[in-house]
């Protein structure tokens, strides 16, 4: 019955026109006011405890670096320099998109951030080369997604300030299955366009040396930089993500003046930006923060594992239904609300079946980017399409990034077979 009204309730408010951090927030309040007594000021504290946390500060200061990459215009030089490297092979430079989106990821916890980046820069000139432009399209949206799961990640950074969990073991968490899904993306490529040459013509590739191209990498010195200024003060112990972050926006700031196209406007937009992203972020986290508190209470995630105790549903079982309910969710959702409202249940019900919380977290980044490759709501694919003034329809854009949508899940079927993939970093590093 608890668990009906509380689905109920939620649903009412969502149908109502409220926003959904305000129909979570209001479902959370009305359980703790009818089923424990009218302590209202338990969602109130919890709010408080919350947003009182230093952790939680870093969220817009990595939002507002992805945006001041944006406003920037890095992207150009960085695939410029990549380009020969990867114009030979079958795809030529679909390749580079994936390989610059990962280096972007790199320094970009938003997926949105890293597509509209490097989509700028590359859909204009692969559509000029005479690639097919949903195909274009299709690998943009993919590779996009590589910046929600390598870190810095703003997913794997609100997860962990949810659930407690060591951000910088979520962040070395992130990388060998976001390479691997990379590495796939790839795979993909090469074999779609050895398939269909027409689709990446590579006759229209300019000849370039090893050497050449070789030495036309040291321009993407001012992402390492930035890379190095982010992950590497905090893998090396010497500053908390907050201020790593910190560090990040003040690099990229200097770097987008001294060899981007930054500009005071340019600062300005980026943050009015990223304002609007926090706000949105904040309203759905706060709601979520009162609706965990309600259900903490009330004891549910117990309930709920006792229930399955004695259905006999294996870990395994579970853990399959929750890999679906996130692939629906995923396609009238945006992947953070949808991670943030799902939270709350999730995370004590599957670690009380023993699942590792890091592991745990890149699974649910990992189900949050194929719901940013998912219609009517895929984001990656909205951005993408809009990039290329609805040359591409959403419906061509969904296709084209099918393939990668089935790369990710195999990559979340083989973290499932081997565990490893993500915890062993984390295992080697104390942090």
């Amino acid at each position: 019955m608890i668990w009906t009204l509380l689905g109920g309730m939620t649903l009412a408010t969502v149908l109502t026109g409220a926003v959904l951090g305000a129909a979570l927030g209001l479902t959370g309040f009305a359980v703790l006011y009818f089923f424990s007594g009218g302590a209202t000021n338990l969602g109130v504290q919890a709010v408080w405890n919350t947003f009182n946390s230093y952790t939680l500060t870093a969220i817009p200061l990595f939002v507002l670096l992805g945006e001041i990459l944006v406003a920037s215009g890095l992207a150009r030089n960085v695939y410029r320099a990549m380009s020969p490297l990867f114009a030979r092979l079958p795809g030529g430079l679909l390749h580079t998109n994936i390989a610059v989106c990962t280096l972007f990821g790199a320094v970009s916890g938003s997926s949105m951030a890293v597509a509209a980046a490097v989509g700028s820069v590359a859909y204009p000139e692969l559509t000029r080369r005479g690639y097919d432009r949903s195909t274009v399209v299709g690998s943009l949206a993919g590779g996009g997604t590589l910046g929600l799961l390598i870190p810095p990640s703003l997913s794997l950074l609100i997860y962990g300030a949810f659930t407690e969990t060591s951000i910088g073991k979520l962040f070395l968490a992130g990388i060998v299955p976001g390479l691997i899904a990379a590495a796939g993306f790839m795979v993909w490529i090469t074999i779609h366009s050895l398939r269909r040459p027409e689709l990446a013509p590579r006759n229209l590739e300019p000849a370039v040396g090893l050497g050449q191209a070789l030495k036309g990498l040291f321009e993407i010195w001012p992402l390492l930089a930035l890379i190095g200024a982010v992950l590497g003060s905090l893998f090396a112990g010497l500053a908390t993500p907050t201020e790593s972050a910190g560090m990040g926006v003040a690099a990229a700031i200097i770097l987008g003046f001294a060899v981007g196209d930054l500009t005071l406007a340019g600062i300005g937009r980026a943050l009015m930006s990223t304002v609007t992203t926090f706000a949105v972020i904040a309203m759905v986290f706060m709601g979520a923060v009162i609706l965990a508190q309600s259900i903490s209470v009330l004891g549910l995630p117990q309930q709920l594992l006792g229930q399955m105790a004695e259905l006999g549903l294996s870990p395994l079982m579970v853990l399959m239904a929750i890999i679906l309910l996130y692939i629906l969710l995923g396609m009238v959702f945006d992947g953070l609300s949808m991670m943030i409202m799902t939270l709350p249940i999730v995370f004590p019900l599957l670690t009380g079946l023993g699942y590792d919380p890091v592991w745990l977290g890149v699974l649910i980044t990992l189900l949050i980017e194929i719901g940013m490759l998912t219609p009517p709501v895929g984001m990656n694919l909205f951005v993408l399409v809009g990039m290329s003034n609805n040359q591409v329809t959403l419906g061509e854009a969904a296709k084209a990034a099918f393939p990668y949508w089935l790369v990710l899940l195999s990559v979340i079927a083989l973290m499932t077979l081997l565990p490893v993939l993500a915890t062993g970093l984390p295992g080697l590093v104390r942090l």
